[in-house]
């Protein structure tokens, strides 16, 4: 793991802010090629790229502190509004970026009087390759996101993986939980884990690959998001089997409750969706 992959003078540049980056960049170039390619105003692209970054950080954050509102209130107050606090660069939970930011491009796009459900479309293959992108982040920096120790869980894998520099090694990850007991209370920092930030990966490589190739073929607004929120949504369901967070109901983490509304929510516009027939034979009677 390198969570700091190198320094520019006194300024070090960590891997996990550097793949943020490029995930934005290529997620802004992809959107700039999709608003062209529908005719639609460019300068929206950029516009929507910032904003999909200032509220993505924003609502990361927010959703993070409500999840550890308990540990973070009752730190002293300087601390709370420090770097170690609320201005930590760590704890950024994706799908609270998702929904602000999803939220306030619905207000932009209706202030610009752009089909909201056309710029989701313009956006899906963007989100899927950014998120996979940013994953690799977190794979290098070693921050907690990855799975349970392949010792536990399907012990076959060759691609097990040694977090022991990250920033958060096993060790600290597992604390207190049933996977530290079978190991004696603590689990070695060299125990090796499902990579599952590189899975994550895999299944965005798949799914812009499938909305890319589908993204001119969808003529009706909405169906190319819905195709992304069911194929994304069940990716981060699956993963999250393998992986350490808090079950909130039914033994299922806060991102897989999140996960499912989202599924049910494609399926409905990507079947909501008129067909390309429907649309042609509309266009005729009117």
């Amino acid at each position: 793991m390198i969570p700091k992959l190198f320094e520019i003078g006194p300024v070090p540049v960590y891997s996990y802010g550097l793949m943020l980056g490029i995930s934005f960049i290529v997620a802004s170039w992809l959107l700039s090629r999709e608003f062209k390619r529908k005719k639609m105003d460019e300068n929206a692209a950029i516009n929507i790229t910032f904003i999909a970054l200032v509220g993505g950080v924003v609502g990361s954050k927010l959703l993070y502190v409500v999840e550890e509102w308990s540990s973070i209130s009752s730190m002293p107050a300087s601390r709370i509004f420090s770097a170690d606090g609320l201005f930590s660069p760590a704890g950024l939970t994706w799908y609270g970026g998702f929904i602000l930011a999803t939220v306030i491009i619905y207000f932009y796009a209706r202030s610009k009087r752009i089909p909201f459900l056309r710029v989701c479309d313009a956006t899906a293959p963007s989100l899927a390759i950014g998120y996979g992108i940013a994953r690799i982040g977190c794979h290098l920096s070693g921050d907690g996101d990855y799975g349970f120790p392949v010792s536990e869980f399907m012990s076959w894998v060759p691609w097990g993986t040694d977090y022991s520099k990250g920033t958060l090694p096993p060790s600290v990850a597992f604390r207190g939980t049933d996977i530290a007991q079978k190991f004696g209370g603590v689990v070695p920092d060299n125990t090796l884990c499902h990579p599952t930030p590189m899975y994550e990966l895999v299944f965005a490589i798949i799914i812009f690959w499938l909305l890319w190739r589908k993204r001119a073929s969808f003529k009706a607004d909405g169906k190319l998001f819905g195709l992304y929120l069911i194929l994304s949504g069940i990716a981060r369901l699956l993963v999250e089997f393998i992986r350490l967070n808090p079950k909130i109901i039914a033994g299922l983490s806060e991102a897989q409750v999140i996960s499912i509304p989202l599924i049910l929510l494609g399926f409905y516009l990507y079947y909501k969706a008129p067909t390309e027939k429907a649309e042609l034979k509309h266009s005729k009677k009117t």
